[in-house]
């Protein structure tokens, strides 16, 4: 009966039912079949709502949405262009930074990519980078934040494995800030290979973008900055977000209108939060049984007999992250992780450098063919084929995948500021 349940669970999800009534209803069933009061899974949701940090996910979503619909992104991208724009490959490096710290704040690899990617796809091309390169870059681009602050992800990893959201705000920060460098020094060796021709400085567009931006300017230093020196928790940060982003866009840029654009933007961005809480909820309830089935005990002891090394441990956690990332983001998270982490743990792998695996693998898994996600968005946003996004991300892909073995083998990378 079991196994006739579970290929019903695969075939209704592969037709498309939503996946936390998929999820809600197993767990009610296991619970049933273990004796156990069907509440067990609704006293989970009631305990999601008075997490301390649950404030968190929508303030910053909400926060992310009203820049992605303001002319942030074009402010940001002229100041960046102004400073770096004279370097070798300086307009690569100003994709990758900008984008980054756009995913970081918005929590979404595809408002990056539809925001920024249309203005800077015909500014790579004007400037001689190769179709090849601009198309790869700018797909990659797409999900490079999600290791920095205020990232969605790092927070909706915290809460399910019950980890200081704080800790893994500063863990994430030297391995992300490693791999943009590493891909600034790609991109730098492909314009001067290319020939790209460098911006030329000028001080009047400098002193026009820093006017145009200044009070946006300190937005990532008061919360970036704010988290690491421990001036303010996760939750906070974002109630300061929401409230200088909301003043800043709607009464001093006016690029927002509070009654006709502000609605529209908090619906929009509150479809996606009421979708993460419908899943978290219901899989905190499944995460029960499965600690009180041993469910991870279980895995461990299994596969104990046949992976009693540490390394080769990670490098099948690793393969089967990418496989799960690059089919259901946020599920994969909420639903893998609380199974992971104890087993990892039984392997003597900090939970918080967990995380930063986690979440690097998250990365990549966007844009593993033939169904990450930033893949059909760049299809559709620059008119290209998916084979062809295919070629254009490989030489990405093998700087991150080097990456994620640096940070899953050299754990003080990610420890470092704990």
């Amino acid at each position: 009966m079991g196994y006739l349940i579970a290929l019903l669970v695969v075939i209704l999800a592969f037709l498309g039912a939503p996946v936390f009534t998929l999820i809600g209803a197993g767990s009610i069933y296991l619970f049933a079949g273990a004796q156990i009061d069907s509440s067990a899974v609704i006293v989970e949701m009631l305990r999601l709502a008075s997490l301390p940090a649950l404030i968190a996910i929508p303030l910053f979503t909400f926060s992310g949405y009203m820049l992605a619909e303001s002319k942030a992104p074009q402010r940001m991208l002229a100041l960046a262009e102004a400073l770096f724009g004279t370097l070798p490959g300086g307009l690569a490096i100003v994709a990758l930074f900008t984008t980054a710290l756009f995913t970081a704040f918005t929590g979404a690899s595809g408002v990056t990519i539809i925001a920024l990617g249309g203005l800077l796809y015909p500014m790579l091309s004007k400037q001689g980078y190769p179709e090849k390169f601009t198309l790869g870059l700018l797909t990659t681009t797409g999900s490079l934040g999600l290791l920095f602050p205020p990232s969605l992800p790092i927070i909706l990893y915290g809460i399910v494995a019950k980890i200081d959201i704080d800790k893994l705000f500063k863990a994430g920060l030297l391995p992300g800030a490693l791999l943009l460098a590493v891909l600034s020094v790609y991109a730098f060796f492909t314009a001067r290979k290319a020939g790209v021709k460098r911006i030329p400085f000028s001080f009047a567009a400098l002193k026009k973008a820093a006017r145009d931006i200044i009070w946006e300017l300190p937005l990532p230093f008061v919360i970036i900055g704010g988290i690491y020196a421990g001036l303010f928790t996760a939750s906070e940060a974002a109630s300061v977000m929401a409230a200088y982003v909301l003043v800043t866009e709607v009464f001093i840029y006016k690029d927002l209108d509070l009654f006709r654009d502000i609605p529209r933007v908090a619906v929009k961005s509150m479809l996606l939060v009421g979708a993460i809480f419908m899943v978290l909820g219901t899989a905190l309830g499944f995460t029960n049984y499965i600690i009180d089935a041993q469910i991870p005990d279980r895995i461990f002891a299994w596969l104990h007999a046949f992976v009693s090394s540490k390394v080769l441990f990670l490098i099948l956690l690793n393969a089967f992250l990418l496989v799960i990332n690059m089919i259901e983001i946020f599920s994969a998270i909420i639903i893998v992780v609380p199974i992971i982490v104890p087993v990892a743990a039984q392997y003597g792998i900090d939970p918080v450098h967990l995380g930063i695996i986690f979440l690097l693998n998250l990365e990549i898994g966007y844009m593993t063919p033939p169904l990450g996600l930033n893949l059909f968005l760049s299809s559709s946003r620059f008119n290209a084929k998916l084979p062809t996004l295919y070629r254009a991300t490989l030489p990405f892909m093998l700087i991150l995948l080097g990456m994620l073995a640096l940070v899953t083998y050299l754990p003080a990378l990610s420890l470092i500021g704990g």
